[in-house]
């Protein structure tokens, strides 16, 4: 089942194990649909533990909808679309780390399988219509083949670019688009569109729940070291923001210069080692070196090769995202195996964002009973839409720019640190509203307050 508390228990029936679903007693029973009857023993018995927990998300799901409609409910068919692009990415600088050839996607297979569980109770059944086009290949022509199936729920995979053409396609116009991918703060600021969604942190959240761990650490004197790209430069963009936000100051600035070639035979280890002590030296004292290197060029060599002594944090080092293979709280562990089983690796940023996109259809599915994109739409931006996630908290999107809130995880390469936001940083809504650019700070009003 989708959700955050694990899956129910499954074991043999005995003939000392009494049946949970007891006949309905004659001459009118109780009053209760035969599902209540059937639900509540158990979550009697699981409460208190993972397995109830389960059981009573169930019910939660189950229950809203009226009795005569579970015994009778209609099939309702929902495709979903994913659509990416097939851009080429650096191989990782270690032979350690594997190459994931299907990130985001494995996200959204598993999310579909979650949505599911859900919807066979319901007679709702949940198919993912996959279309990637190659780089810079026809989008328009992917997307008029997908609404001419009828498929406006549509996960897009998208760089910032692809993702508002694909947004203001005249066919794409009624749809309601997931954007698991791009990271940009201006799609939340300026550039937004009343037909997406995202579910991918923005960068300024990313920076802000760093910034918040830096502060609590009191470790506010930093040096920026960013790439030359360009998503280099947007995160190191988002780095300064947050310095001014949290009172941070970035005592010294300094840029690597990419320069084409193999990444890994081109740089021996004593060259890494000499071309990192020469961009670290003579620095003003500082507390940590804050990493902009979101092309992953050069950022995993900075680590203990320093010319001081120093933490390195950002893109490389203690890394804000949306989620990390050591994640095991709030249910994390049910997630991390399921999704290891059937993908035959660990789930990444992409994949989390994609599962968080599907599962959000899912449940707007599940509460409303319909499948067209109005209904959707209104339900995702609605007071009573919450998202369980295995963050802790439920999720919920945010009306102005439609930005998915969630508490973003510091991690190292093996370990979980912390989850931001920061205990003591508050807000007048919600402490998720700390992270990333507030209403006030945005040019978006897509869903002005009723």
């Amino acid at each position: 089942m989708g959700g955050e508390f694990g899956a129910l228990p499954i074991r043999a029936r005995t003939r000392a194990d009494p049946s949970p679903c007891p006949p309905p007693a004659r001459g009118g029973g109780t009053g209760k649909s035969a599902l209540q009857q059937c639900v509540n023993p158990i979550a009697r018995k699981g409460r208190g533990r993972a397995g109830g927990w389960a059981a009573l998300g169930i019910v939660a799901a189950l229950l809203a909808v009226p009795a005569a409609a579970q015994q009778q409910a209609p099939k309702l068919s929902v495709t979903i679309g994913w659509l990416g692009e097939a851009i080429p990415e650096p191989e990782p600088l270690s032979l350690v780390e594997p190459v994931a050839k299907d990130k985001g996607l494995a996200g959204a297979r598993l999310a579909i399988t979650d949505n599911q569980t859900t919807g066979r109770f319901l007679g709702q059944d949940y198919t993912l219509d996959e279309t990637v086009v190659p780089a810079g290949g026809d989008l328009a022509g992917a997307a008029a083949a997908m609404a001419g199936k009828g498929i406006k729920l549509v996960v897009a995979d998208l760089p910032a670019d692809r993702l508002l053409q694909l947004a203001d396609l005249p066919e794409m116009k009624d749809a309601v688009i997931l954007d698991a991918r791009a990271q940009d703060d201006r799609l939340r600021v300026a550039d937004c569109r009343a037909n997406v969604f995202h579910t991918i942190p923005s960068r300024a959240m990313k920076a802000d729940a760093l910034a918040q761990y830096l502060a609590f650490k009191r470790w506010t004197r930093w040096v920026l070291v960013s790439g030359s790209l360009d998503d280099d430069k947007a995160f190191a963009d988002a780095v300064r923001r947050a310095a001014k936000r949290y009172g941070a100051e970035i005592v010294e600035e300094r840029t690597y210069e990419f320069q084409a070639g193999s990444r890994r035979s081109d740089t021996g280890e004593q060259q890494v080692q000499r071309q990192m002590t020469q961009l670290t030296q003579r620095l003003p004292d500082y507390d940590v070196m804050v990493v902009a290197d979101e092309s992953e060029v050069f950022g995993e060599y900075l680590p203990y090769r320093t010319w001081d002594a120093r933490p390195v944090v950002g893109t490389q080092g203690l890394m804000p995202t949306a989620w990390h293979r050591s994640q095991e709280q709030w249910g994390g562990t049910q997630i991390q195996r399921r999704f290891q089983k059937a993908s035959g690796r660990w789930m990444l940023e992409r994949d989390y964002a994609a599962w968080a996109a599907i599962r959000a259809l899912g449940e707007a599915v599940t509460r409303t009973g319909k499948a067209d994109p109005a209904a959707i739409h209104d339900y995702l931006v609605s007071d009573a839409f919450q998202l369980g996630a295995f963050k802790g908290v439920p999720l919920t999107f945010r009306r102005w720019d439609q930005q998915l809130r969630q508490p973003i995880l510091l991690a190292s390469p093996m370990m979980l640190v912390s989850v931001s936001p920061q205990e003591g940083f508050l807000h007048q809504r919600t402490p998720l509203d700390t992270l990333g650019y507030d209403e006030p700070e945005s040019q978006c009003r897509l869903n002005p307050d009723p």
